[in-house]
């Protein structure tokens, strides 16, 4: 009897996480052998040594006997309200608990809110780079990626008239991701309201993914997009991954802002996508109030001597005394997007670096075309390890880069 093989969706087949992928898979399969590998690819805190805060922990642990029932699907009414006066605070119109829906992460809301709006063949202008679960999911909801450059000569921060040269009769959405995943680009409020404007003129819906909104350095200011956007119909994601350091409890929230008569049937289009997968994590919920309300955590580690803005110090300092790197200097989230320059960068290729860089010095990170770039000399590593481990892993892949660069110049030399 002849077998056939169980056929998968085609879409798959143009969607890319590198973050979990190939290499990851080899990272694990290297642990299995007994390496002890440094690995920098995922922004999780909890695989840091970080922990959520005990305010956090505490309030879940106060309300765990009332966790057992599902919840409405848009979450309990007391945290959509918590999280609808946040939104208020910042100065977000018509921020009620009824325009908040709360969602297994950030990643579950950016799944429902593209289904709920695509149409096969829509396109959703999307930053370049970008995390890849934007571009994923919007191929896999049938919609069509279409990238607009955020490119490191501009600090990574796109060009307002750029984005609109690419909005076409098929345009629905426009993505922003601020501060930026994964270059910490935190956007300005000029560029933001620029941005907006394109959105207003062509009838577009914002999407503005916020879940690092606590996380910026220096000088940086992060501008939240709703109260920029007023009526304009926008949707703002935030959540405790990150900033509060819970990835794991999978505890996201999306608001969505605007002129009520323009986004009506798009908020029953998520509330029926949210109702089929009966409602999200309830223990986390309960966390929200508490993170929104209570002291500040994050700020600490991100000034002078904390440990976020000490160990983006050390990368700082090491991609500028290294004749292999460049980097523009993150302003805000968990991450640094360094650059391959000069003869190391000859014929580079991100993923064959990252592969060596894992088997032979032992060190994870994502290459950096897997952010939908169509170039292939940067990386991108997590600020979340303590400082001083930077040192060595940019040790290793200096070595590395060494290699590749005297390889460079030994080929010059033979055809000279």
């Amino acid at each position: 009897m002849t077998q056939h093989a169980i056929a998968t969706r085609g879409s798959l087949t143009e969607v890319r996480y590198e973050i979990r992928g190939e290499l990851a898979r080899r990272a694990h399969e290297l642990e299995a052998q007994g390496r002890q590998l440094i690995k920098l690819n995922i922004g999780n805190p909890g695989a840091f040594g970080f922990r959520a805060p005990e305010h956090l922990q505490a309030a879940i642990a106060q309300n765990l006997p009332a966790t057992d029932p599902y919840t409405h699907q848009q979450g309990l009414h007391s945290v959509r309200e918590a999280i609808a006066a946040h939104y208020r605070s910042r100065g977000a119109p018509n921020a009620v608990p009824e325009r908040v829906f709360i969602g297994n992460g950030v990643s579950e809301l950016i799944d429902i809110c593209l289904r709920a709006l695509l149409n096969p063949g829509d396109e959703v202008l999307v930053p370049s780079p970008d995390y890849p679960l934007w571009t994923a999911a919007t191929i896999l909801n049938d919609g069509v990626a279409v990238h607009y450059d955020c490119l490191p000569e501009n600090a990574f921060l796109p060009d307002p008239e750029a984005v609109e040269a690419k909005v076409t009769a098929r345009t629905r959405a426009l993505v922003i991701i601020n501060p930026n995943n994964p270059t910490g680009a935190v956007y300005p409020r000029a560029l933001l309201e620029r941005l907006v404007d394109v959105a207003r003129r062509h009838h577009l819906l914002l999407l503005c993914d916020e879940i690092y909104d606590g996380i910026t350095y220096d000088d940086a200011v992060f501008e939240p997009l709703a109260a920029i956007a007023g009526e304009q119909p926008c949707i703002s994601l935030g959540g405790l991954s990150k900033v509060h350091r819970a990835c794991g409890w999978r505890t996201g929230w999306a608001l969505l802002s605007g002129e009520a008569t323009r986004i009506g049937a798009y908020h029953h289009a998520i509330d029926l996508l949210g109702a089929l997968r009966l409602c999200s994590n309830v223990p986390g919920q309960y966390a929200v109030p508490a993170a929104l309300s209570g002291p500040d955590t994050i700020g600490p580690l991100c000034a002078p001597g904390g440990r976020l803005y000490e160990t983006r110090r050390a990368v700082i300092d090491a991609c500028a005394n290294s004749e292999h790197l460049s980097l523009v200097t993150p302003q805000g989230a968990l991450y640094a997007f360094p650059a391959v320059v000069g003869d190391a960068a000859e014929g580079f290729d991100d993923h064959l670096f990252a592969l060596e860089l894992l088997e032979v010095e032992g060190v994870l990170v994502v290459p950096g075309s897997s952010f939908n770039v169509a170039y292939r000399n940067h990386f991108r590593v997590t600020l979340l390890p303590e400082a001083g481990m930077i040192g060595e892993v940019f040790r290793r892949i200096d070595h590395l880069l060494e290699r590749y660069a005297q390889a460079a110049r030994e080929r010059r030399v033979a055809v000279a």
